[in-house]
């Protein structure tokens, strides 16, 4: 537990440094990199694959929407569906962490070699609770398309 929870700290410090200059914090990140992965996705399943309320995702929303990082469009076929999208601005930040983040995971997966990072992969699929496991499946699949 201790591994986990200083080296969960020590990855994402970079990130919070950078969301911080923003008036952005993790919760914001989570939700650039779900849109990031899943541009065009609705309201609904942003909600499905963060596990939160609608309630605290209007927050975060209203703050990326105010900082010009997220747009939200109507859907084509039903007006009425909300899809979102990063903007510019949005992607270029996310990209920015994206980059630090993975940069930081490919020295770590280098360090610990082919049989630790399948072992790590296991281990952290093993972590998740069926439903946390059925949603990486979904989310792993093909991103959305906009309507």
């Amino acid at each position: 537990m201790d591994l986990l929870m200083f080296a969960h700290k020590s990855h994402l410090m970079h990130a919070d440094g950078a969301l911080a200059e923003q008036g952005l914090g993790r919760a914001h990140h989570r939700v650039l990199y779900i849109i990031s992965r899943y541009p065009g996705g609705t309201v609904s399943q942003v909600l499905a694959f963060l596990g939160i309320t609608k309630q605290s995702l209007g927050r975060i929303m209203k703050d990326l929407v105010e900082k010009e990082m997220v747009e939200l469009r109507s859907g084509e076929r039903d007006r009425r569906t909300k899809l979102i999208f990063l903007t510019a601005r949005g992607r270029e930040l996310e990209e920015t962490l994206f980059n630090e983040l993975h940069e930081n995971m490919a020295r770590a997966y280098c360090a610990a070699g082919k049989t630790a990072v399948e072992g790590y992969w296991t281990l952290m699929q093993h972590l998740m609770s069926p439903s946390a496991h059925e949603n990486f499946v979904a989310f792993n699949q093909q991103p959305a398309k906009a309507e």
